[in-house]
């Protein structure tokens, strides 16, 4: 670590100013951190420190690296709840302020479908308490909900930004780029505007690794107006001298250097291309000039990134549900129809109260071959939906993406919230299973009929997905709260898709979510690391990304080149080693770019 780094934070540190350090890939951010956590110790031993991030795998890795015991690690959806959760009138109010935003004005406030009428008197004596559901007429909220009103309190009430202050001397932020704006707002805005602000806001990221759509991206605005310094840090200390001449050429604003003389692997760095007419990617795996020694089926060493599911989907055992969320031309045609009635508004009376297969029978836009054939091959799913208002269907919007990551619907977060209190169950992780779960555990008995529970859940694999939804709820595992509840009213269609499908195929999706395949999405392995990375530059016709437009540097689509060149840097920079990335049918633009990136000794045609 290069000692220049750690003396300017101290330097701010000393000063009382708030410090960002920015890095690259594999640059010891972590590290850094723990070297900051050793200074504020030995400095000021009886300083009371916070050490928050994004998720529950961050904050693992921090309590396993930690020089001392004595520090608040948590995530930050935990952290904020444990400063709101004591002061519950404050929040109580809060929260009925917040409903009341969002029915004056949609996606203001918080969300609540059912019919109970949510007032002070409700909540008189209840506690507003924090689970992995949202249940609000038991005053029970979720992640966004704790983040929403965490934001709103510390806006409204200054006292809470004092407490704060007063409670922690520093807070220390990692991977700040993933957190929302709404999150850095408290620790950037509203606490700064306390005269007497006397704690260190730390952060720690990479503004070049903000691929995911909620975080704030970048802190360049409190850069600007001196609310906090930036101290960059050049090394890199996981990759090859190979991979990180490439990375330097991907990005400008930060030039790594490799780990000292003698330290560094040479590693090596392909750009694999082919205009051949079909190309069989597991074929190409066999090249033993690409890939040598490579082993594909040890997946803690070797990943294979694609930037979509679609390609992923069958071999991973998860293609019927796939295909439910991707493939729907009924939906496609419900929304045809939503865009004629934009553009003939003196005609929204025609369709008003009418179910879809009414507002069909109008002939109001032309039924394409897709739709024709979808009802020729699932007459039962189209006499189905023919008989839901077309309200209903109007407002569904069915995209393979809600089936990962932090765009999961709320049906499937239920279903995966199954698989993970099993996990949880057979990690014997008490404490996050009681958060999961509305299971009671008040005698031997109720031990004896829980481990049974788990166990014929476990058997049910080949049972539908309603039974596994139907068999969790009865056994109290994991209960239909106000997320599902809400999700199946507003989404009969795609609830009505779903439930019959068998429960293996969300058992398979669950696992490749946990990362117990080969496989991988180039969004889910931000913070992995791998002997070999073979990446294939595929659109999958994703229009956030696009590697033709990155590589050709296409004029008028910045905001697109941008992400997909944050994308790119990410997956590059997890190889540790050996990377490969394929190409199919460049142009010569493309071309002349990957030679710039790559070196021209580094192109292969296959």
């Amino acid at each position: 670590m290069a000692s220049g780094v750690i003396e300017k934070i101290k330097s701010h540190i000393n000063n009382g100013e708030n410090f960002l350090l920015s890095g690259g890939a594999g640059s010891g951010k972590t590290f850094t951190l723990m070297e900051v956590l050793e200074f504020v110790h030995s400095t000021d031993p009886s300083a009371n420190i916070a050490c928050i991030t994004y998720t529950n795998a961050a904050v693992d890795v921090i309590k396993d690296r930690r020089p001392y015991k004595n520090i608040k690690t948590s995530t930050i959806h935990d952290f904020l709840w444990d400063i709101i959760k004591n002061y519950q009138n404050d929040l109580k109010i809060s929260l009925l302020a917040l409903l009341r935003k969002e029915k004056e004005k949609e996606n203001t406030g918080i969300k609540y479908f059912g019919d109970q009428n949510l007032n002070s008197e409700l909540y008189q004596h209840q506690e507003i308490k924090y689970k992995e559901y949202k249940k609000l007429e038991e005053g029970i909220i979720s992640h966004n909900e704790v983040l929403k009103i965490t934001s709103y309190m510390f806006e409204t009430y200054p006292l809470l930004c004092e407490i704060l202050i007063d409670k922690y001397d520093y807070i220390l932020i990692d991977e700040y780029q993933d957190a929302e704006e709404q999150v850095i707002k408290i620790f950037l805005n509203y606490i700064n505007k306390i005269e007497h602000k006397t704690n260190i806001i730390g952060t720690f990221g990479d503004s070049m690794q903000s691929i995911y759509n909620n975080g704030i991206g970048n802190l360049n605005s409190y850069i600007e107006d001196g609310t906090i310094k930036e101290v960059i840090i050049e090394d890199n200390w996981r990759c090859s001298t190979e991979v990180i001449k490439l990375l330097n050429n991907i990005r400008t604003d930060i030039t790594q250097k490799p780990k000292p003389e003698g330290k560094a692997d040479s590693g090596s760095i392909n750009f694999v291309f082919s205009y051949a007419e079909d190309v069989d990617i597991e074929s190409l795996k066999n090249n033993e000039d690409l890939f040598n020694d490579w082993d594909f089926t040890d997946y803690n060493e070797t990943k294979e990134l694609y930037l979509t599911h679609k390609l992923i989907a069958l071999d991973a055992g998860f293609g019927e549900i796939f295909d439910v969320y991707s493939k729907d031309e009924i939906i496609k045609q419900v929304s045809k129809i939503k865009t004629y009635m934009k553009n003939h508004l003196e005609e929204k009376t025609k369709i008003e109260n009418k179910t879809f297969g009414e507002v069909l029978n109008l002939n109001l836009v032309n039924a394409a071959n897709n739709f024709k054939n979808f009802i020729k091959l699932n007459p039962e799913l189209f006499d189905y939906a023919k008989n839901i208002p077309f309200e209903n269907l109007s407002k569904i919007y069915l995209n393979s993406d809600k089936l990962f990551g932090d765009d999961k619907d709320a049906l499937i977060n239920h279903l995966f919230k199954i698989q993970e209190v099993i996990h949880l169950y057979e990690k014997n992780d008490v404490n996050s299973f009681i958060r999961k779960t509305e299971y009671k555990i008040k005698s031997v008995q109720d031990k004896i009929d829980l481990k049974k529970s788990i166990e014929d859940l476990k058997e049910m694999r080949d049972k539908t997905i309603l039974d596994i939804i139907a068999f969790a709820h009865d056994s109290r595992l994991v209960i239909k709260d106000d997320n599902f509840n809400s999700f199946q009213a507003e989404n009969e269609y795609t609830f009505h898709k779903v439930k019959d499908l068998i429960y293996e195929q969300l058992i398979n999706l669950y696992n490749f979510e946990q990362d117990l395949t080969p496989y991988s999405t180039q969004h889910g392995i931000k913070g992995e690391e791998f002997n070999n990375v073979f990446v294939i530059l595929d659109n999958g016709g994703w229009n956030n990304y696009n590697f033709k437009y990155l590589f050709e540097d296409t004029p008028e689509k910045e905001s697109i080149i941008e992400r997909t060149k944050k994308m790119f840097y990410v997956c590059c920079s997890r190889a540790k080693e050996n990377l490969v990335v394929f190409y199919y049918n460049p142009t010569p633009e493309v071309l002349s770019k990957a030679e710039f990136l790559f070196g021209g000794e580094n192109m292969v045609e296959v």
